[in-house]
């Protein structure tokens, strides 16, 4: 019997870690002999990222339904060609944001309609949903001054007013639901990751037999 898929998303404000968690807990998916595909959003194929680089550039404005209509078809070329295949063949994948980002950039940030963000996500994510979501809870002014020290160039959505930045760190701080868990994204790189980890493991236990750590 082959083993089932298992799908993870890390999800947060600006600055708050997740590409650097995601490096960390795929070496220690690793060390249980596990190869996760790795992803994030926007982009992973030809397709999505085309529209990243549309989306990120700050030269470019786009307006906010086109915006989310971007986002929705990098999500669906992704989840098509990469994500559901991989789900369906028994791998882990490890995804930097998935469908939430919508929900809190879109429609907690842009104040776009939540029957509408909710309908166009289900399409672009063609009932491929997370078995784990993993929020890094961080306050803006934090994540905004990670970025300045760490040099990072600022795209369309870093240049967003505080405001803005404020109701997406607010929507992130109010989910909840099933298989979603909050991480303090204040916590020292170790100590994160080590909460990120527990959290995975416990999760899915089934394939994360090996103790690491």
């Amino acid at each position: 019997m082959s083993r089932r898929g298992f799908f993870v998303v890390l999800e947060g404000p600006e600055g708050s870690g997740k590409s650097t968690l995601q490096g960390r807990l795929a070496d220690r998916m690793r060390e249980c002999q596990v190869e996760p595909v790795i992803v994030r959003e926007p982009g992973g194929t030809r397709a999505a990222e085309i529209a990243r680089q549309a989306l990120l550039d700050s030269e470019h404005p786009v307006g906010p339904v086109t915006e989310l209509f971007l986002y929705l078809a990098a999500r669906a070329d992704l989840v098509q060609t990469v994500i559901r295949p991989a789900i369906a063949a028994g791998r882990v994948v490890l995804s930097d944001r998935y469908a939430l980002s919508t929900e809190a950039y879109q429609m907690a940030g842009r104040g776009l309609d939540r029957t509408l963000i909710h309908a166009a996500n289900l399409a672009a994510m063609q009932d491929v949903r997370p078995d784990l979501t993993l929020i890094l809870d961080l306050p803006h002014s934090v994540g905004q001054e990670r970025q300045l020290a760490a040099g990072k160039r600022q795209d369309r959505l870093d240049r967003e007013s505080a405001e803005f930045h404020r109701r997406v760190v607010d929507y992130y701080l109010a989910v909840r639901g099933e298989g979603v868990r909050h991480l303090d994204g204040r916590l020292p790189p170790d100590h994160l990751l080590q909460a990120a980890w527990s959290e995975v493991r416990a999760a899915a236990p089934e394939i994360f037999r090996v103790a690491v750590g």
